[in-house]
């Protein structure tokens, strides 16, 4: 990549894919009923531009071949611990930390959720302010409508 410099303001002068950082959120979307395939979304992510970041989000109770699926598929597993009662409700917090570190200190032009988590709606307009296009990747039922309505793309799995 060339850059030129004009004063302080530096331009790009060749066609540079944008850069991408994904996150799953594994307890709501690696579920049997969806049977999310990660490949196929890290196919369909990057027609948008590079992926630079992928993570998958799972708690100590995944199974040991899910987390082997996760790694064979190029993506990080991120075990977060969790208590049984809260079993599905426990990587969010750990998810949504790394994704507003991502936006503020890499080189992040889209913020990636593979999502259905309301939850996540705060984490969307946080990356919007910071001038992140964001794009969640959702899937039927239970798909939040805040979520479809605050993404700037919107793809069901």
């Amino acid at each position: 990549m060339q850059k030129v410099t004009i004063g302080v303001t530096m331009i790009k002068s060749k066609y540079e894919p944008a850069n991408i950082a994904l996150f799953v959120d594994g307890p709501n979307m690696l579920r049997k009923e969806f049977s999310i395939d990660l490949r196929e979304l890290k196919k369909r992510i990057s027609k948008y531009g590079r992926i630079i970041i992928a993570k998958v989000f799972v708690n100590q109770f995944a199974p040991e071949k899910l987390i082997e699926a996760i790694i064979n598929e190029g993506f990080e597993p991120k075990v977060v611990l969790a208590s049984k009662e809260e079993e599905k409700n426990d990587v969010d917090v750990s998810l949504a930390v790394e994704a507003v570190e991502a936006i503020l200190t890499k080189d992040i032009d889209i913020l990636a959720l593979a999502t259905r988590d309301a939850d996540f709606l705060p984490l969307i307009q946080k990356a919007k302010e910071y001038g992140k296009k964001v794009i969640v990747f959702g899937a039927e039922p239970g798909f939040s409508s805040s979520l479809k309505n605050s993404a700037d793309i919107v793809e069901m799995l």
